[in-house]
Formats: C-alpha cells, sequence, structure tokens
C-alpha cells in the first residue's frame, strides 16, 4: 500500500463489526473497488455504496440478490424462485427480444463471476454464506479501466471475512411459509499462522404462482459446500478457497434444470520495499446447466492476474499489472419441436488478455487527480482501449467533490457471433461475426459530506452515452435471417443519492434514490425492429428508507420500505413493498429471528420475461447458534 492510500485506523475498522460503528467511522471503512487500492470510503472519487455485514444481518437477506437489494444505486427484480434481473442504471434487457442484463461486472473475491456466454450473470450459480460476507461494495458507473469488458454500468465486489474472524462453531436452521434452510461451519488454526474454516449449506425455496394464474411449478434447492485457508508467514499472505455445489430447479412445462459448478482461488501478496506490493491471483471456475430438451452448456475458465503497485514519490503512486484468461465451453443445444437454438460452433476456446495501468497523483494536500488506461484482447474484437481520468478535492476533512469520465466496452460472446436460431428448416435468426464492442462514455459529477458526527450525504449526477449497441438487422431483399447489428445509440441520465442519519443510540435511518432518464435512437438504415424497447425494460425512479430500532442490547427492529417505478415496456406498474425483522439475542451463542418479506401485498409483479411470476409475501424464522 503506497504511504497516502489510508490512515492507520482504516484496515482495523475494516475488520470491526460493522454493527459497533458510528456513521464517522463507517466513512473510514476500506475499500478495493474504485481503485485496486485499500482506500477509506471518504476519499474514493465514485459513486460507490458498501453494504456492511451489520446490514445483511439487519436485513435478514439469505441470498446475494436479496443482499444487493440493500444497495440504492442498483435495479434488483425477481422473476421466480431462482431468476432474477440485476443492474445498475438501466439497461437491464429484454427477454423477449433476446436481450438479458449483461453490462454489470460481479466479482466474488476478486473471482469475476459474469458468463463469458453473454455477459451476463446466472445469479442462480452464485451464493455465499452471509456469515462469511465482510462487506458487498457496490460501484455504478464504468469500471473498465481497472476491471476490464463488461463493468460498462457498475461493478460489484463481494468481499469475504478471513478465516481468522470465523474461528469456532456456526450453525443456522430457518423455515417460513415458501423456504426452508440450514448451515453449518467450523473455522480453527492449524499454527499461528494458518486458519482455515469449511462449512455446508443447503436450502429449499418453493414454487411461486406464474403471473397467468396457476403453480409454477419452480421450486428449487441447491446444496453448497466450501473451504479457506489463510497463512500469513513473516509479511506475505497466501490465501487458498473454493465451492462446490449442485442445484435442481423446478420448470413449468419441461424437465427439471440441474446446475452445478465449483471453483477454486489462490491470492498471494508479497510486501516490497517502500511500502510497495505485489499481488498475484489465479482461480479456476467449472459450470454447468442443462435442462434435457432445452440445451445447456458447460464452461471452465482459467485465469490469471498479477498487480504491481508503488510509490514513485510522495505525490505519485502507480497501479499496474495485466492478466490472461482462457474460457472453454460447450454448448448443448435446445431442440424443440418447433424451434432450434444453436451454436455454430458449438465448441470454442477462447482467450482473453489485458494490462491496465493507473496514476494517482497529488496536487498539494487536498486534490487528487487519477488517470488510467486498459488494453483488453478479445478473440472477436481484438485490442480496446478502455481509459478513465479522475479528478477529487478534499475541501476539508469531511467534504469531497470529485469529478470522472472514463470509456468502457462490452465485448462479444458466442451468443453476439454464433447463435443461430431455426424455425423448422428456415434460418431465422443469426449473429453477426462482424459485431462490435457495445461502448459507453460516461461523465460523472459527485459530493460525499460527513455534515455532523451523525449525518452523511452522497450524491452523484452522471450522463452515460452509448454507442454500437446491439439491434436486430434484416438481411437485404430477402428480409431473414435476421442478424444481430450495433445500430443503437443514445444515452441515459441521471442521479443517485443516499443518507444515513444517527437519530438517537437506539435508532438508525437510512434512505436513498435514483432517478434516470433514457433516450435512445437508431442509426441511419437500422431496421428498427421491436424498437429502443429491447434494450431494457427500466423503472424511471427507485427509493427506499431504512430504519433500525435497537430496543435493548439484545433485541432489533429493522424495516426497509422500497418504491419501484413503473415499467414502460412491457408495462408493469409501480409498486411499494415493506420488509421488517425482529431480532432477538438470547445469549452471546444464540439468536432467532422473524423475517418478513413483500409485506404490504400478498403478491406483486417486478419484471416481464414471458413466463414470469408473482412474487409472494414471505415470511421466515431463523435460528443462529455460535459453538
Amino acid at each position: 500500500m503506497v504511504a497516502w492510500a489510508a490512515p492507520a485506523c482504516a484496515q482495523q475498522l475494516a475488520q470491526a463489526d460493522l454493527n459497533r460503528l458510528s456513521i464517522e467511522q463507517l466513512a473510514n471503512v476500506e475499500i478495493t473497488t474504485v481503485s485496486k487500492q485499500a482506500q477509506p470510503l471518504s476519499e474514493a472519487a465514485a459513486p460507490v455504496y458498501v453494504i456492511g455485514r451489520d446490514d445483511i444481518a439487519h436485513s435478514g437477506a439469505n441470498s446475494l440478490p436479496e443482499m444487493l437489494r440493500l444497495a440504492p444505486n442498483l435495479e434488483v427484480m425477481q422473476t421466480s424462485p431462482y431468476a432474477w434481473q440485476i443492474t445498475s442504471r438501466g439497461l437491464n434487457g429484454n427477454s423477449q427480444a433476446q436481450n438479458f442484463p449483461n453490462k454489470l461486472l460481479v466479482l466474488i473475491d476478486g473471482r469475476s463471476v459474469y458468463s463469458p456466454l453473454y455477459s451476463g450473470v446466472y445469479w442462480d450459480m452464485q451464493d455465499v454464506l452471509p456469515e462469511d460476507i465482510e462487506r458487498i461494495e457496490v460501484v455504478s458507473g464504468p469500471g473498465g479501466t481497472l476491471w476490464g469488458a463488461n463493468a460498462v454500468n457498475g461493478v460489484i465486489n463481494i468481499v469475504t471475512r478471513g478465516a481468522g474472524q470465523t474461528q469456532g462453531g456456526f450453525a443456522s436452521l430457518g423455515a417460513g411459509n415458501l423456504s426452508a434452510s440450514a448451515a453449518l461451519q467450523y473455522g480453527g488454526s492449524l499454527d499461528d499462522d494458518l486458519s482455515y474454516r469449511v462449512y455446508a449449506k443447503t436450502f429449499y425455496d418453493r414454487a411461486f404462482d406464474k403471473h397467468s394464474g396457476g403453480d409454477a411449478h419452480d421450486g428449487w434447492g441447491k446444496p453448497q459446500a466450501g473451504f479457506r485457508l489463510d497463512w500469513t508467514p513473516g509479511t506475505d499472505s497466501l490465501t487458498l478457497s473454493g465451492d462446490l455445489f449442485r442445484g435442481v430447479e423446478g420448470q413449468a412445462a419441461t424437465t427439471n434444470q440441474t446446475i452445478s459448478g465449483g471453483n477454486l482461488t489462490a491470492h498471494w501478496s508479497h510486501p516490497l520495499e517502500n511500502g510497495a506490493m505485489l499481488q498475484v491471483q489465479a482461480y479456476y471456475d467449472s459450470a454447468s446447466r442443462n435442462s434435457p430438451g432445452n440445451g445447456g452448456f458447460t464452461l471452465h475458465t482459467y485465469d490469471l492476474e498479477v498487480q504491481h503497485e508503488f510509490a514513485v514519490a510522495e505525490w505519485n503512486s502507480l497501479v499496474w499489472g495485466g492478466g490472461d484468461r482462457v474460457a472453454q465451453y460447450r454448448i448443448i443445444p435446445r431442440v424443440a419441436a418447433e424451434s432450434s437454438l444453436l451454436w455454430e460452433p458449438a465448441a470454442r476456446s477462447l482467450n482473453i488478455a489485458n494490462l491496465f495501468l493507473e496514476d494517482h497523483v497529488r496536487l498539494g494536500n487536498r486534490v487528487e487527480f487519477t488517470a488510467g488506461l486498459k488494453l483488453e484482447d478479445d478473440p472477436y474484437s481484438g485490442i480496446t482501449p478502455m481509459p478513465s481520468a479522475r479528478i477529487s478535492w478534499n475541501v476539508d476533512a469531511n467534504t469531497l467533490i470529485w469529478a470522472a469520465t472514463s470509456h468502457a466496452a462490452r465485448s462479444p460472446t458466442p451468443f453476439d457471433v454464433d447463435v443461430v436460431e431455426q424455425l423448422g428448416a428456415l434460418r431465422y435468426l443469426t449473429g453477426n461475426t462482424q459485431f462490435e464492442p457495445e461502448m459507453v462514455t460516461a461523465y460523472e459529477l459527485g459530493y460525499r459530506g460527513q455534515l455532523s458526527r451523525d449525518f452523511s450525504v452522497s450524491l452523484s449526477l452522471f450522463d452515460d452515452v452509448y454507442d454500437d449497441l446491439r439491434s436486430i438487422e434484416t438481411t437485404p431483399a430477402t428480409f431473414i435471417p435476421l442478424y444481430w447489428g450495433n445500430k443503437l445509440k443514445g444515452s441515459v441520465y441521471g442521479l443517485e443519492a443516499w443518507a444515513n442519519w444517527q437519530i438517537a443510540d437506539w435508532w438508525r435511518l437510512a434512505a436513498g434514490v435514483n432517478q434516470s432518464h433514457e433516450d435512445f435512437r437508431f442509426d441511419p438504415g437500422a431496421s428498427k425492429l421491436l424498437g429502443t424497447a429491447q434494450l431494457g425494460d427500466d423503472p424511471h425512479h427507485q427509493a427506499w428508507l431504512r430504519s433500525t430500532f435497537t430496543l435493548t442490547d439484545d433485541v432489533t427492529i429493522d424495516t426497509d420500505l422500497r418504491d419501484v417505478g413503473a415499467l414502460p415496456d412491457p408495462k408493469v406498474p409501480e409498486y411499494v413493498e415493506l420488509n421488517a425483522r425482529l431480532g432477538w439475542r438470547i445469549s452471546p451463542l444464540v439468536e432467532i429471528s422473524l423475517s418478513g418479506s413483500n409485506l404490504l401485498h400478498a403478491r406483486h409483479l417486478e419484471f416481464v420475461t414471458g413466463g414470469e411470476d408473482l412474487i409472494p409475501r414471505s415470511f421466515f424464522l431463523e435460528t443462529r447458534w455460535r459453538f
């Protein structure tokens, strides 16, 4: 870490129980997503929201998508017990137009979990035991300079706790009207500098009702197990972690779908002279989906990244590095009576390499300028540059003003280039071997202030300008086959704001709002098929209000009210919903809680996919033990 990156207490605060931190202390919690270097949240020149361990525990959330509802700079919409639409700043896709959320990069301890097959995330395949999450950093806006392709509209970085922080035993058992779950974990030490933990968990979620009426038959369950090993010989640190899972998902009109996978991640940090740091990370990830008659895939990903950060002078530091990722896949085609969805070829090995450099320059005691560039070489479109520039001004110890401009890309995928859809013998839709990366140039202005010891606020304005977005084009003269083009462009502009207020020792409020306006149009000569609605069915606004009451040292009541604006096309009405949780710590080792979700309506609709469910009211009783 460079000498000026963070105050000495910041790392201690990052390791502390966030439940005990004041709003003033939370501003100094360390984050790493904005600059790939540890820095206090108060100095991060970006719209970043941190979901802490305490936030997760008090929400009653057990899945990652439920946890991400806590971030005001995300759009999170559920369509079935296991299917979610999650994005930032719009463009959440329109499945009826074969368009999906594919512009959000998601990391779990540095391991990218987006699928290179279509650039989106299979949320049913991502899971972390809530007990093991240290924090979730949610950065809205482009992050391509540091994180590469697909960090177009934002980056979600899920950071887990070290094995040394989860010593002893932990167990949980819960059940409700829609789900049941169980988890068991144990952590220990093999030596003074060698800690470990192992865990296993399982759950089952009951089926919802279809929007059209009747049982959707889409209940699902997924056992998962894993481990983490932390070794700190001398000043070095080495982490090795892995997970295995296998799930079965009900399908309304066909046989059940199976999902399975595993991963193994190794991370090494080595301090160098004068505060410099060398980091090396490697991971292997395996994923498989299969639904007989409906197709599936197997995917193996191998990734290696190296990063070096060092100080050139007291006022200047650099972070640079590079990496290489190999993704090997095989597609199982969907073959139904009326249509077939094929890939030509059905198997490939994709290689994506990158180099990046970011320079941090102190212009006096209060101003910092940051400039960076990433060059990413993907197999379909070659080298794509992704530059960025940021400037921040610490007006005083409690006030930060920042501005940024950045450029990011969504690289072509097999779904853009190789896909073929047939209706009987008729080739109806094809990929495009000349498909270009989808591009965004973002302009941002932000303010973050600690107005008092008990009140903080963050505000950012943005204008994201897009070009070469995917469209559906027609073949001249014959019309069919249709093919993917790059003839959509436009912008999304708006604001994101949130605040925290410690009203009293026993009462804390948090509020957030985001508003955006989309303005898209076709290039001259485009077919204009399906209109601009194919890019996404996004709400104009979202707002939430969260309250935490500490009735006694052992009893808390948490409520979370959210308002989601109407979706324009396909139309979904605006809705307001309430989640609540009552927690009682019976002893230092035992806690019980009762949670309720979507309490204002028996069921409601959140997003239209063609096979969407109504999201029901639910209750969940959970007991947690430590031993």
